[in-house]
């Protein structure tokens, strides 16, 4: 038999693509490059936002129709957070939970044996030091633990990964080496929170990062997303930490909200005042940083005075990234028994705070005009060139390089995505 997979949404769902892959591939199950091939088809879905439930549900029922030969397996949250849904759409199809990665095998061979198995619900196993498929190669997902310890009102994404479960230090240090060995040049420490990693183990972020800092090699480390209220008693050891040479200087920190009513109301566990706090250590401690935080506008208890605080709260902090996101509601999250704020409203207020985005960021990349950077180069460019990162962990344009290596190049022209440069 042969197996397409297709992985949608955040970093560690492509991580567990990765691991459906591996554990396919130690069955001695082929994997194929395109579903003409394919016998059985893996959808890995997200379902964070409402438009993403809504590509996935239309991507599961347009390959019934178009490809009614194919044997159809949906994984990711979607599994988790919306099985009535799932099954009302494709009663036909099986499911591999999140949890449940170790048993694709199993799911695959009874899939294209004609049977329907649904492989559900919670599990402790690690997915470090598991067999995975890295096409890419030069960057590394390193999951360090799954779920999360916030209750976030708005939030679907934890009821399909649970409470957290952090990997043993020893374990995510033993996987990066080996990456580092097969060439990869940039470590993406990944979770749904890192910033709650060790919290369940007594194990903290900041030794993580030092020991995969250490590790021998020219390589990178990027720390992902961090919620601000786990680590409120850890920050100056994270801050230390990060100041590795071979860590980017960059920080996801997502506030949502620059009110503290509605960050009380989206169960939150943080102030502004503390998250304010957090930004300048960040800034003092590391200077040039790059700050990339998430807003949700229009959550349904958002006054316009609330409203104004975030935007003064951008104004202040200016951030070199912000994720918009339009508050809507998603199952099973407290905040969808709320009343949605009338739909004009939002959409003046998304127009609003996405012409102030690229305002803020094109001013901080403008910054950097005409600046000599040491650059890692990471991929290939969609457009021609190559896509290469700062120290800070900004997407620079380059021509003429090869993969994996550092290159210094000279910043000619900011937008407020990313830099053009020329090579030195």
């Amino acid at each position: 038999m042969k197996v397409f997979i297709e992985s949608y949404g955040c970093t560690f769902n492509q991580a567990d693509g990765q691991i459906i892959a591996g554990n396919l591939l130690e069955n001695d199950i082929e994997l194929v490059d395109s579903i003409d091939e394919a016998d059985v088809v893996i959808v890995n879905t997200c379902y964070v936002k409402l438009p993403t439930e809504d590509k996935m549900t239309y991507r599961i029922q347009r390959l019934q129709k178009d490809y009614p030969d194919k044997k159809i397996i949906v994984g990711g949250c979607m599994v988790e957070i919306d099985p009535v849904k799932l099954d009302k759409i494709g009663p036909n199809v099986s499911w591999i939970g999140p949890h449940q990665l170790n048993k694709s095998a199993d799911v695959v061979r009874a899939t294209y044996c004609g049977e329907v198995l649904r492989q559900t619900g919670f599990s402790k196993e690690s997915k470090v030091c598991v067999p995975k498929v890295d096409n890419d190669g030069l960057i590394h997902i390193l999951q360090i633990c799954e779920g999360c310890l916030g209750a976030c009102s708005f939030c679907c994404t934890r009821f399909a990964r649970g409470p957290l479960n952090s990997y043993p230090i020893e374990d995510i240090v033993a996987e990066a080496q080996n990456a580092i060995e097969n060439g990869a040049c940039e470590i993406q420490l990944t979770a749904q929170d890192t910033g709650a990693f060790g919290h369940d183990t007594g194990e903290k972020l900041s030794d993580l990062i030092k020991e995969v800092a250490n590790l021998k090699g020219d390589f990178r480390v990027r720390v992902g997303m961090m919620h601000a209220k786990n680590i409120l008693n850890e920050v100056d050891e994270i801050i230390d930490a990060m100041k590795h040479p071979k860590v980017y200087d960059f920080i996801h920190l997502p506030v949502q909200s620059g009110s503290d009513k509605v960050l009380s109301d989206m169960r939150r566990g943080h102030t502004i005042s503390q998250y304010k706090e957090i930004v300048s250590k960040f800034r003092n401690g590391i200077p040039g940083i790059t700050l990339a935080v998430d807003i949700i506008v229009g959550y349904p208890t958002e006054s316009d005075d609330d409203f104004n605080q975030t935007v003064e709260l951008l104004r202040e902090i200016k951030p070199s990234l912000i994720h918009l996101s339009k508050y809507q509601h998603r199952v099973g999250a407290i905040s969808s028994s709320l009343k949605e704020i009338p739909p004009e409203i939002m959409k003046k207020r998304s127009k609003f705070l996405s012409n102030f985005k690229q305002e803020i960021t094109e001013e901080e990349n403008k910054e950097l005009v005409n600046s000599i950077q040491n650059v890692l180069v990471v991929e290939k460019g969609s457009k021609g060139g190559y896509i290469a990162k700062t120290n800070s962990y900004i997407p620079v344009i380059v021509d003429n390089v090869e993969l994996g290596t550092f290159v210094d190049v000279k910043i000619t022209e900011a937008t407020s995505t990313y830099l053009k440069s020329e090579l030195l």
